[in-house]
């Protein structure tokens, strides 16, 4: 079975889009902005959102959402939408998976979170389109967070920008523009459990992010 290209089609939905229409970006943190602003602003009006409340402690989430709209306000390349930090909504969803392996079925339970939350505000902020930053990670599913993206656009009536931003050296790129700005790059994640998964050395040392 052929695997579904979804750059492709994120590029003919860029063309397809009015020039400028606007876009919601869920990210999960400055450094996997980067690259995706990269490539959104061209063909977009962007916001990103900052909700994520997967990050294991307030001084973290507080860390990582400082360096976003630093880089934001240094590149112009976006608005910033904030989020409340209410680590009690990740709690619930991965409740009686907290024993999954990073990337099984607890993360399936985080993308939904993150990316239904981002897919509401859209539709209630006037976004015709959204899309998310998590697939620049070599460790995230992109095939699994199209899937949601669809089916949350279709929930709440916006349109679901396909991506898988890894590619075409996405991710190196990201590493560029991080280290560009001087980003603080966690070397986890986000949440507790991804965090015993890196100090056990569960993810691979050759794409593991380093703090910088």
């Amino acid at each position: 079975m052929n695997k579904i290209d979804h750059n492709k089609i994120m590029f003919e939905q860029m063309q397809a889009a009015p020039r400028g229409a606007k876009l919601l970006l869920h990210s999960c943190c400055g450094p996997c902005s980067t690259r995706c602003l990269e490539a959104l602003r061209e063909y977009f009006t962007v916001t990103v959102v900052y909700y994520n409340p997967n990050i294991t402690d307030a001084a973290e989430y507080e860390k990582r959402k400082a360096e976003q709209i630093r880089f934001l306000r240094e590149t112009g390349w976006a608005e910033f939408l904030d989020c409340d930090y209410d680590p009690a909504c990740f709690y619930a969803a991965a409740k009686g998976l907290e024993k999954e392996p990073e990337g099984g079925a607890r993360c399936g339970r985080c993308f939904s979170l993150r990316l239904s939350c981002t897919a509401r505000l859209a539709a209630e902020k006037g976004f015709p389109y959204y899309c998310s930053t998590l697939s620049v990670s070599p460790h995230k599913n992109a095939a699994l967070l199209n899937e949601l993206g669809e089916k949350y656009a279709a929930r709440y009536g916006v349109i679901w920008l396909h991506n898988d931003f890894k590619k075409q050296n996405g991710y190196l790129r990201s590493i560029e523009l991080s280290k560009e700005h001087r980003l603080y790059r966690q070397n986890y994640c986000g949440c507790e459990f991804s965090l015993r998964a890196g100090e056990k050395g569960a993810l691979p040392a050759e794409s593991r992010p380093k703090q910088e």
